[in-house]
C-alpha cells in the first residue's frame, strides 16, 4: 500500500528534527493544516502549500509526494492516484462540488497560482507528483466554478476549464485516451461558460492531440483547422491570439504529415513559422504558463519530430541545428528535441552521437525518459546494434532494457 502524504510528511519533519510548530512557522503553513495532513484527517493540499512545505522541511517536493505511481496498461485495478484523478474529472452523481478541504482561502488568482504550477510540473514530465496535486486542483476549480455569479463565476469556469484541460493532457500521457476525452469534453463545456474567447480553441487543439493518439487523423486535422479559423476571425490582435491560432496550425500539420502528407505540413509549419515573426511585436501574455504553446523554437523543433517521423534524418539535423530556444520554451518541448535528434543520429548509424544526445536527455530529464516508450526503443535498437559506445550501458539499465 502507498504511503500516506501525512506519513511521509511526519517523517520527514522527524527527521528534520522539527515540531509542528516549527515546521509551520518555517513554511507560513498552518499548524491545523499540518495535523490533519499528519492524523489523516486532510488527504492532499494545494500545490503551493506542498511547495512551501518542502522548503520548510529542506526536501525536494518528490520527497514528499512519494514516487511517480505505476500505471497499469492491463486489466490490473488503476492505482489510488488514478482512481482520484478520474473522480476529479468525472464526479459521483448527484454529488456536491466539494468545498475546499482546508483553512487556505480559496481565491481565483490562488486558483490561477495553481493551475500555473500544474502546467509547470506537466511541461517537466514530473507526472506522478502531478498525478497527486492535479485532483484537488480541479475539486478546487469545481468549485469556484459554482459560486457566486457574474465575472467572478465566468473566472471559475475558465480555471474548470484549464484544471480539465491539464487532466486531459496528462491521461494523454499515461496512455488513458478515453478519460482524456472526458476530461477535454468536460473542459470544452466550462469554456462555454466562461469569458474566456480563446478557451475553447486551446481545449480543441488538446482534443486534435487526442484523436491523433487515438488515430483519428482525419478528425484531428479538421478539428485544429475549425479551431484556428474561429481564431482568426477574432477581432483582437494579441500575443494570446497568435499563440493559439499558431499551435493549432502545427496541431493541423502533425496530423497531415502523420497521415503521409509531408510537404503540406511543411507548408503549413513554414506558415506557421512566419507568425511567430508577429509576436516579436506583440506584448507577451500575462498568464503565459496557461497559453498554447507557440515560438520559434517550438515550431522548429516540431519540424525536426516530424522530419524523423518521416525518415529524413538529414533534414531533422539540420533543422536542429538552426533551433534557438527560447525563454518560454517548455523542458518538454527541449526533450522531445533531445530525443529527435537521438532517433535521427540512430537512422544515420551515428550510435555515438545518438548516445551523446541520450545522455545529455537523461541529465536533464530523466524521469521524463523513463515515461516515453520513444526513448526505450531507441536504446533498444542502439543496445541490438554492432556498435556499443561509451555511455549506452549506463542508458540501457536506466530504461530496463539491459541489466
Amino acid at each position: 500500500m502507498a504511503e500516506h502524504l501525512g506519513d511521509r510528511l511526519a517523517r520527514l519533519r522527524k527527521l528534520a528534527n522539527l515540531t509542528q510548530e516549527g515546521l509551520a512557522e518555517l513554511s507560513d503553513v498552518s499548524v491545523d493544516v499540518i495535523k490533519k495532513l499528519e492524523q489523516r484527517r486532510k488527504h492532499s493540499a494545494r500545490l503551493p502549500t506542498l511547495h512551501t512545505l518542502a522548503k520548510g522541511l529542506g526536501v525536494e517536493l518528490i520527497a514528499l509526494l512519494g514516487d511517480p505511481p505505476a500505471v497499469p496498461s492491463t486489466g490490473e485495478a488503476d492505482p489510488p492516484q488514478l482512481v482520484a484523478l478520474r473522480r476529479a474529472v468525472m464526479p459521483p452523481m448527484f454529488a456536491p462540488p466539494p468545498e475546499p478541504a482546508d483553512t487556505e482561502r480559496l481565491t481565483i488568482p490562488l486558483l490561477r497560482k495553481e493551475l500555473a504550477a500544474g502546467w509547470t510540473l506537466y511541461h517537466a514530465a514530473r507526472f506522478g507528483e502531478l498525478m497527486t496535486v492535479l485532483p484537488g486542483i480541479v475539486n478546487d476549480a469545481r468549485f469556484a466554478a459554482s459560486v457566486g455569479g457574474g465575472d467572478s463565476r465566468a473566472a471559475g469556469q475558465a480555471a474548470l476549464g484549464k484544471a480539465l484541460q491539464l487532466a486531459g493532457h496528462l491521461a494523454i500521457r499515461l496512455g488513458k485516451t478515453d478519460l482524456a476525452l472526458s476530461a477535454l469534453e468536460r473542459a470544452m463545456a466550462a469554456a462555454e461558460q466562461s469569458a474566456d474567447p480563446l478557451l475553447g480553441s486551446m481545449i480543441s487543439n488538446s482534443v486534435a492531440w487526442n484523436y491523433q493518439r487515438q488515430n483519428r487523423l482525419d478528425d484531428a486535422t479538421h478539428l485544429a483547422v475549425y479551431a484556428a479559423d474561429k481564431v482568426e476571425r477574432e477581432e483582437s490582435d494579441t500575443a494570446e491570439k497568435v499563440r493559439v491560432w499558431g499551435g493549432l496550425v502545427m496541431s493541423a500539420a502533425t496530423s497531415a504529415a502523420r497521415a503521409g502528407d509531408y510537404e503540406t505540413a511543411k507548408d503549413m509549419m513554414s506558415t506557421a513559422e512566419d507568425a511567430t515573426k508577429r509576436l516579436l511585436k506583440l506584448p507577451p501574455p500575462i498568464d503565459g504558463k496557461l497559453v498554447s504553446v507557440f515560438s520559434r523554437s517550438s515550431v522548429r523543433i516540431e519540424r525536426v519530430r516530424l522530419a524523423v517521423q518521416h525518415a529524413r534524418p538529414d533534414e531533422a539535423l539540420q533543422l536542429a541545428k538552426g533551433v534557438r530556444l527560447s525563454a518560454d520554451t517548455p523542458p518538454s518541448w527541449r526533450t522531445w528535441m533531445l530525443l529527435d535528434v537521438a532517433r535521427a543520429h540512430t537512422d544515420l548509424g551515428d550510435a555515438q552521437g545518438a548516445v551523446k544526445a541520450l545522455t545529455r536527455l537523461n541529465d536533464v530529464a530523466p524521469g521524463w525518459m523513463r515515461h516515453h516508450t520513444h526513448a526505450v526503443s531507441i536504446v533498444s535498437d542502439l543496445w541490438a546494434g554492432p556498435a556499443r559506445p561509451p555511455g549506452l550501458r549506463k542508458l540501457a539499465a536506466a530504461l530496463g532494457v539491459a541489466t
